[in-house]
């Protein structure tokens, strides 16, 4: 005999069978969910019913079969076959009717409590589902190699105008330069263990290029933000990776990116009109904090440092095997208005919290006399980079 689970799957699964709305719904416990996912989430009984009514006014002839069970315990999944006519007068998801037959195949686990359905995870092939009814070209046509073909160069024009390919640019280190239309924005990659630590997050155009960098690199084990502005954690809500900071980064980088602190009036007009454009355009929003590193901590074969001024959690990387500092926006290489490579400077003050602390900062990197120094933005400095920061630092 059926187990009292599986006779409840299938009382439901006859009420779909016979197209019997009310008789559906009366097998639900209200408020239940019936997830189908990639498609809706349905709260009964109101959700289920109006998602079937649906259904069947658009498919007037749907005929469920139930090809097999497998039930343990609460749950019973249940392997069924639909076809029927997309013959209306009903719209389907918002299509109009087409005629077009339908044969999908799917899989429901319903989940039984109290002699009642108390929830359901429904698979189906939505991709058969909107070839079948013409939602989609035929399957190896020639409108869907088409279709391809054009969906390929969609993606091939967002990454080149995203970002470029991943540059080595020393042992276990690469950089990924972003933005448009220069690529300024500077996101770089750090081998640790198996994956790849992911320092700064660039803008969130960046996003899908990141991660696909990421996973040929192994995988993103965590994204360490140098500090949380716009243009540092952009893509960072898009990962799915832990994010960690600075403890004292851990408010903007929830909050609202140290925007609070900005003084925009500093800017020329060209710099007020374009950034105050930019900045919502550059951020993913707010993320949440998994962790966070201080002064001397090692991540990833680098020492931490604190590099406040720019940000109060502003932080860089130290490797003193081959004295590379990757330093975030502890200094620039570039006109922050215009997006023009130029000499090292001070950060704008438009965007510090403290300017004169930047300064010490600056000149707290350049007493470790990096071989290299690279930034948040466009080019690294090479040769008497100590010098060249000692400048950057004088310079008003």
């Amino acid at each position: 005999m059926p187990s009292a689970t599986e006779q409840v799957a299938r009382r439901y699964f006859d009420a779909v069978a016979a197209r019997d709305v009310e008789a559906m719904v009366a097998c639900w416990q209200p408020g239940a969910i019936d997830r189908l996912h990639g498609q809706a989430e349905l709260v009964a009984p109101d959700g289920v019913r109006a998602w079937f009514e649906e259904l069947f006014a658009a498919v007037p002839d749907a005929r469920m079969e139930v090809l097999e069970t497998t039930t343990q315990d609460d749950r019973c999944a249940v392997r069924w076959r639909l076809t029927g006519t997309f013959a209306g007068p009903g719209e389907w998801q918002g299509l109009a009717p087409t005629g077009a037959r339908l044969d999908v195949q799917g899989c429901d686990v319903v989940q039984v409590a109290d002699g009642l359905v108390a929830g359901n995870e429904a698979y189906v092939d939505g991709m058969t589902i909107a070839r079948q009814l013409g939602a989609l070209p035929p399957r190896d046509s020639g409108p869907e190699r088409g279709l391809m073909a054009l969906t390929n160069l969609r993606t091939r024009l967002a990454r080149r105008f995203a970002a470029g390919e991943p540059e080595a640019i020393a042992d276990g280190v690469w950089v990924v330069r972003g933005g448009f239309p220069r690529r300024v924005m500077n996101v770089y990659f750090v081998r640790d263990g198996d994956g790849v630590l992911m320092f700064d997050a660039g803008v969130k155009s960046m996003t899908p290029a990141l991660a696909q960098v990421g996973a040929q690199l192994g995988g993103i084990t965590r994204v360490l933000l140098g500090h949380a502005h716009p243009d540092h954690r952009g893509a960072a809500a898009g990962l799915g990776a832990p994010v960690w900071c600075h403890p004292d980064e851990v408010a903007d980088a929830e909050g609202d990116g140290g925007v609070h602190y900005f003084d925009l009036s500093q800017l020329d007009a060209h710099g007020k009109l374009l950034l105050r454009r930019l900045l919502p355009v550059w951020d993913g929003g707010p993320v949440q904090v998994a962790g966070t590193v201080t002064e001397g901590d090692e991540v990833a074969g680098f020492s931490v440092l604190h590099l406040p001024g720019h940000a109060p959690g502003l932080i860089g990387l130290w490797r003193e095997s081959d004295r590379l500092a990757i330093v975030s926006d502890c200094f620039y290489t570039l006109d922050p208005q215009t997006g023009m490579p130029g000499h090292p400077r001070v950060p704008h003050r438009a965007f510090n919290e403290d300017t004169e602390q930047a300064r010490a900062s600056i000149r707290k990197l350049a007493a470790l006399a990096p071989a290299v120094a690279w930034n948040g933005h466009a080019d690294p400095l090479r040769g008497d980079v100590a010098a060249e920061l000692e400048r950057a630092a004088a310079t008003t």
